[in-house]
């Protein structure tokens, strides 16, 4: 892969980890998932069709049930 395309994967990255920040804190209404979500990281396949998604979570009552619900609500098959 040449560096032309190495950044423009980076910069989806950056704008896919924004988008999908925004949609946990503001979009998402799910009385199940607690604490305090960050996206740290996203790394995208270079055809664009799939996305891993890195999460941190903080000051959660049960971090495995609402990592859980979590994805659960992101509809992953």
């Amino acid at each position: 892969m040449n560096s032309k395309t190495n950044n423009r994967l980076g910069r989806i990255d950056e704008e896919l980890k924004k988008e999908i920040s925004n949609i946990i804190s503001y979009e998402l209404k799910n009385p199940k998932i607690t604490g305090l979500i960050s996206v740290t990281k996203t790394k995208i396949t270079p055809d664009l069709k799939y996305a891993k998604v890195y999460v941190s979570i903080l000051n959660s009552k049960n971090i495995k049930e609402t990592f859980a619900n979590l994805k659960k609500s992101a509809r992953i098959y």
